[in-house]
């Protein structure tokens, strides 16, 4: 070998090489590295680095060590192929990535030394460098992130496909009480984890017409002719497992005009009229969830959809043709999760593909559709499950139209045939809701089309088979299932809580990090006195972390030492932050009435982000702010009550309030929540949880044992049967005590600085509709509170209650999420990558 040769990386297969020089794990190497970036990839010194600099010459040197992962798996399915999950997601919200990987790689503590010898005596001022990506909003894009590290950390190929948002959902203020969305510019400094393909660019279509002709067999055809296009240039993003060599990816495509510049326009003085194709095509992919409230809209909303699904099927397809294997053959190579129904255009566009372009007949295209796709439900809200006027759909994209005509003909036969002269059955699973506003029902398409439907909890799986989709779960009772959703511990333990992580690997061992039941080891520690009292102290260590963030970023004083009761999670109604907000003014109240014996001394937290067009979620924000300005300016509160609300709240601020809290809010209306993944993430980290019998609680309470969880409010069963006797909520005010003067007193302005109207909408909806029972759960609410503050004064009590949190929260593990899919639904396997280094 010459001097100038690279060292080759052997690995299972030809083709893929790599510099040793480059995968190195130690300081020097980490060192080194960072030096070449800084120099050739950078044009920088170190002595004149930013900090900024520091990061992204660290995350490029990290990144190099994933590559040689990333190409060795891609080298390893080629050779021999198996069953690669395609996830498909309109969010992916995968939080910072340099902490992530340097986790996955075992290597924190060698890129902490060279960093020291930049001059950086400590490594978070690098990582807190990191840009949030702005590819998500809230716990489906998280649950998505989740899963596609738990895939990687389990080695089973995948592929997460989505969109690379230009701009995030938006960075939340709060000004003057109120939240004030600002631009989520997340990209304007750069990005080091994505990978740009664009000669694997793919082009995708919009409105225009169809026509049908015949082909050379004289086979009835139909053509589509778009008279709009763009084109979707994929960014991979590699996700590395754990400890492992499997480095799956997630592909986010970007729109790009086929023409980005009209000379004959510019020339004849039509500046914006030269880069008004540019303009409209990138915007599909400029910003997460535009305003539905507008047609133009809804419009960009369907098309973002039709993008991201369509670039990602003509990918899976490409992939085929590549390799030289048969269209025929696609189920047996991509098994395709449709996230919610953001991507449940898929059934159409497939089709579409499979009939237009690979020329199959419909028998054969509906087959390998079906045994393809997978739909993961994750909402019982009737306003949550996406319908498309029929114009609309059909102006931008006419052919798929006149396949879910002809998919919803051939299903609703197979209806009448189980329920001859049923009508009502058969407008009830229509995929076309032909009443009122005539839509295209995307979760009906979705249904039919799927091989397999799950729901995200044991309650939420069975509504959606009992109340949600019951006439489908009739049809075909062995395609609905659970799954439980998870989070990965990883990410929520290990990497956020580095503190209880060291206390657990002391106890248990490092196993748990990768099998979460060990943790069931601590409960022989569960009454070890000395034991417990260094669970607390480890947990008032985190605390004092983020009290120091609550000062520097509200300037609230809270007291570590109080209990910090949290709810963090997107603003919704039926997710109750104002149901907190009110058992805050009862408590406010008793201290102010002298009946504050045996409160504890709470720091109540809150944090999430309102949608701009949710009125009533803003005004509960406000609701929120005024409430904690009037109780952390009273004396009388010191020592006894605070109340925070943290602007902004994101992935990395989630690392920091997951691991700090005592109480953990899981208090939405019975029947609402399909899951839930912030009550596991609280649960893993020693947090009590109070909650109703919702979404996933139900199954934490399970595990984790009544004894140790603070339950409250009625059930799904009982708040259906108080809607159908008729819920008067103005008849529940003077039978409940304290209510009265809580409600009064927010009439009255207390809270808004005098202003009465401020908050009488939200007073309005509480008394007149209250749609979502915050008053019928008011009292039980404050009775399971009283329950809390009695079990926080006996601090061995609730320190063995968190412990055993924690302990038996296994089941929660993405990990155990994405085995059951892999067993059940996808039938994929585990794909071990082998590398070995060899000299030449």
């Amino acid at each position: 070998m010459t001097e100038h040769q690279p060292l080759a990386l052997r690995l299972p297969t030809p083709g893929c090489y790599a510099d040793p020089d480059r995968s190195g794990l130690a300081a020097d190497d980490v060192f080194d590295g960072m030096t070449e970036h800084l120099f050739y990839t950078l044009g920088k010194l170190a002595p004149a680095a930013s900090r900024h600099d520091l990061y992204m010459a660290l995350s490029y040197a990290v990144r190099d060590r994933l590559m040689t992962r990333y190409l060795a798996g891609i080298e390893a399915l080629s050779a021999t192929p198996t069953r690669v999950v395609a996830y498909l997601s309109a969010e992916f919200l995968i939080g910072p990535q340099l902490s992530n990987n340097l986790l996955m790689l075992g290597m924190r503590e060698a890129a902490a030394e060279a960093l020291r010898r930049f001059g950086i005596a400590d490594i978070e001022e690098i990582l807190d460098v990191e840009e949030e990506p702005g590819l998500g909003n809230g716990g489906l894009g998280r649950l998505a992130a989740c899963f596609l590290e738990s895939l990687a950390s389990l080695q089973i190929p995948a592929t997460g496909y989505g969109i690379r948002y230009e701009f995030g959902i938006f960075d939340q203020l709060i000004r003057d009480g109120w939240q004030v969305e600002i631009t989520d510019k997340w990209l304007k400094a750069g990005w080091p984890w994505e990978i740009p393909h664009p000669d694997q660019a793919c082009f995708v279509g919009f409105g225009g017409r169809t026509e049908s002709y015949r082909d050379e067999r004289g086979a009835y055809r139909v053509r589509w002719i778009p008279d709009e296009h763009a084109i979707g240039v994929p960014h991979d993003v590699p996700v590395l497992g754990y400890r492992v060599n499997t480095c799956d990816r997630l592909r986010l495509w970007r729109a790009d005009a086929t023409e980005s510049f009209d000379f004959y326009a510019f020339n004849i003085g039509d500046y914006y009229g030269a880069v008004e194709e540019k303009v409209g095509s990138e915007t599909l992919s400029k910003v997460l969830y535009p305003n539905d409230g507008t047609d133009e809209g809804r419009r960009l909303r369907l098309k973002q959809q039709h993008f991201f699904v369509s670039c990602s099927l003509q990918d899976m397809i490409r992939n085929l043709d590549q390799r030289g294997i048969p269209i025929q053959e696609f189920p047996d190579h991509w098994a395709v999760q449709l996230n919610d129904t953001h991507p449940s255009i898929a059934v159409a566009e497939l089709m579409r593909l499979l009939l237009d372009d690979k020329h199959l007949e419909w028998e054969q295209a509906w087959d390998i559709t079906t045994r393809s796709l997978s739909y993961t439900n994750h909402t019982l809200l009737p306003e949550a499950l996406e319908k498309w006027g029929l114009h609309l759909f059909g102006s931008l994209l006419p052919r798929h139209l006149e396949l879910i005509y002809e998919i919803n003909r051939r299903f609703l036969q197979q209806v009448r045939l189980r329920y001859p002269g049923n009508d009502q059955i058969l407008r009830k699973v229509s995929i076309i809701d032909d009443e009122g506003s005539k839509a295209v029902r995307m979760a009906h398409l979705a249904t039919v089309a799927s091989h397999h439907v799950n729901g995200v909890a044991a309650l939420h799986s069975r509504l959606v088979t009992s109340d949600l989709f019951p006439e489908f779960a009739a049809l075909w009772p062995d395609k609905f299932t659970n799954v439980t959703n998870g989070v990965t511990p990883r990410r929520w333990v290990a990497l956020a809580n580095p503190q209880l992580s060291s206390l657990l690997t002391e106890a248990v061992g490092d196993g748990w990090i990768t099998d979460l039941d060990q943790l069931r080891q601590l409960e022989r520690f569960a009454d070890d006195d000395a034991f417990l009292e260094r669970w607390e102290a480890t947990k008032l260590s985190v605390k004092r972390h983020l009290t120091h963030y609550i000062h520097s970023h509200t300037g609230v004083l809270v007291d570590p030492a109080s209990l910090f009761d949290v709810q963090v999670k997107r603003i919704h109604e039926y997710k109750r932050q104002h149901l907190n907000a009110l058992q805050v003014i009862a408590q406010y109240l008793r201290i102010k009435n002298g009946q504050a014996d045996g409160m504890a001394p709470r720091t109540v937290i809150f944090g999430g982000k309102a949608a701009p067009g949710y009125t009533m979620a803003k005004l509960i924000i406000r609701f929120i702010n005024g409430i904690a300005e009037t109780v952390n300016s009273d004396p009388d509160m010191d020592g006894r009550l605070r109340v925070v609300f943290l602007p902004d709240y994101n992935v990395k601020l989630g690392e920091r309030v997951y691991p700090a809290a005592d109480l953990s809010e899981q208090i939405s209306t019975a029947g609402k929540e399909a899951s839930g993944t912030g009550n596991m993430k609280f649960a893993m980290n020693g947090a009590l949880t109070i909650g109703t019998l919702d979404g996933a609680n139900v199954e934490i309470r399970e595990q984790v044992g009544a004894d140790n969880f603070f339950l409250f409010g009625r059930t799904t069963e009982e708040i259906a049967a108080l809607h159908a006797e008729g819920y008067r909520p103005w008849e529940l005010i003077g039978t409940i005590p304290e209510l009265p003067q809580v409600l009064r007193l927010v009439e009255q302005g207390h809270f808004s600085n005098g202003d009465g109207d401020l908050f009488r909408p939200l007073l309005q909806n509480l008394t007149g509709q209250d749609p979502f029972f915050v008053l019928a759960d008011f009292a039980d609410y404050l009775r399971a509170q009283e329950a809390v503050s009695r079990a926080w004064a006996d601090r061995p009590r609730w320190n063995r209650m968190s412990l055993l949190n924690t302990a038996r929260t296994g089941f929660f593990s993405s990990d155990r999420s994405i085995r059951e899919y892999a067993r059940r639904i996808w039938s994929a396997e585990e794909f071990p990558v082998t590398i070995t280094c060899e000299l030449d």
